[in-house]
């Protein structure tokens, strides 16, 4: 059963009680990062692999996303600024514990490509917690594998 998640603002991401933090860069600009983030949506599934099917609800203000494992989740889209933000709250889950989550992709450019930071802020139960911070290399690793699959395939529609 999914269960509601307390709504949570922007200023979420950092007064999370957990937050993860990862960086990489990707060759592709950042204006060609906001679009598979932000307008690509169902595209997610093809680059990061944690993702098995990800769409667009609300005329496109909110996400479904479910994850390998069987997590689900129902999003609110809180910012879109091309080219530079794209963040959502997580208004609904299966995932025990959870009280709140808010993720942001920030997106600043480096060289000719893009520096690409993607925040998980998180407050649940103290096991919760503890299995985020536990789970954090991990969870890097997904995201730099991520990152990497979309640079080639951005790179690869570009050529």
């Amino acid at each position: 059963m999914a269960h509601r998640l307390r709504p949570v603002e922007l200023d979420f991401i950092e007064s999370a009680p957990v937050r993860l933090v990862f960086t990489a860069e990707v060759r592709a600009d950042p204006a060609a990062v906001y679009r598979a983030l932000a307008e690509d949506v169902e595209g997610w599934p093809g680059w990061f692999t944690a993702i098995t099917s990800a769409r667009p609800t609300q005329d496109g203000g909110g996400r479904e996303v479910r994850l390998r494992g069987g997590t689900r989740f129902r999003e609110t889209i809180m910012s879109t600024e091309p080219g530079e933000r794209y963040a959502y709250r997580i208004d609904e889950t299966n995932a025990p514990g959870m009280r709140a989550m808010l993720e942001e992709w920030r997106l600043m450019p480096a060289g000719s490509g893009t520096r690409v930071r993607w925040t998980m802020a998180v407050d649940g139960t103290g096991p919760l917690r503890l299995l985020m911070r536990l789970a954090q290399p991990g969870v890097g690793r997904a995201f730099r594998d991520a990152v990497r699959n979309l640079d080639r395939r951005l790179t690869s529609t570009a050529a």
